[in-house]
């Protein structure tokens, strides 16, 4: 078969036993085997592409990671209850039903037009409930910086942010209520038994804020994620070492670390996901 195949102009690469690389003669096509040979896994990249958008590829297979990551941090603790802070249109949510979560996520969004769309997304989901609230440190009201995509923050843009990222130069402001979470957490796990809870933390620099608001409910949690920044893309952020410190005080270690972002032309990283677990 194999010569068969490079008769008819394909290029044939074994990649292990029962397992063949096919692909047109010159494509540039290039298998990397990851891991341990009885993990039979590889890593198929285009060499070219990959190289001229090094960034782009890199943060992708990072997200990849984590993604595979969380799948087995939510087996080995049998996750029942996510708490989805900074939702935005519920990106994280549908990702964990695509990958087979079933269990309840509590979303929290506080931009209306952004709400909006996150409810429309779970409204056919009986185990998804949505709140159109910021989540802080406080409860009281706060004006949001309202930015296009993802980039919404109740911090303003740093001059670092600005120069990096043309979606952090202008925002309208839309007040909205801000919660703590350690007041919501009652009717977030109504009706389970022994709720094992992840927290996932995505407010554009205001994690810790968000973190604090748990108080002494922060023993309900199990596991978390977190961005933290290397570079702040917005002013009064905490730095990575000031969020790390104030999750191990509470209990928590660091499962694993992938990058998000970063700033292309000083190639730092700005901002990484932390995965940590009690």
């Amino acid at each position: 078969m194999r010569a068969l195949l490079r008769r008819l102009g394909y290029d044939v690469q074994r990649l292990e036993p029962g397992a063949l690389l096919v692909q047109r003669a010159g494509h540039g096509l290039s298998a990397t085997r990851v891991g341990q040979p009885e993990l039979r896994t590889h890593v198929l990249t285009h060499r070219r592409a990959a190289r001229r958008r090094a960034n782009r590829y890199q943060n992708a297979m990072g997200a990849h990671l984590a993604h595979e990551h969380l799948r087995w941090v939510f087996r080995r603790l049998s996750i029942d209850c996510v708490l989805d802070v900074g939702a935005n249109e519920g990106q994280f949510a549908l990702a964990l039903r695509r990958s087979g979560y079933r269990g309840r996520i509590v979303s929290f969004e506080p931009v209306s037009s952004v709400f909006a769309a996150l409810s429309e997304h779970a409204a056919e989901d009986a185990d998804w409930q949505v709140h159109r609230t910021a989540v802080g440190a406080e409860d009281g009201t706060a004006d949001i910086n309202v930015r296009p995509g993802t980039m919404s923050s109740l911090l303003p843009s740093s001059d670092f942010g600005r120069s990096w990222s043309p979606r952090l130069q202008e925002a309208t402001v839309e007040t909205v209520p801000v919660r703590r979470l350690d007041g919501l957490l009652d009717s977030a796990l109504a009706g389970l038994s022994s709720p094992r809870v992840f927290l996932k933390l995505d407010t554009q620099g205001f994690d810790l804020a968000a973190f604090t608001g748990l108080g002494s409910r922060v023993a309900d949690i199990l596991a978390l994620q977190s961005e933290l920044s290397c570079l702040p893309i917005y002013d009064g952020m905490p730095t990575m070492t000031e969020q790390l410190a104030a999750y191990e005080a509470a209990g928590f270690g660091l499962s694993a670390m992938f990058p998000v972002s970063r700033d292309e032309e000083s190639m730092r990283a700005i901002e990484f996901d932390a995965v940590m677990v009690r």
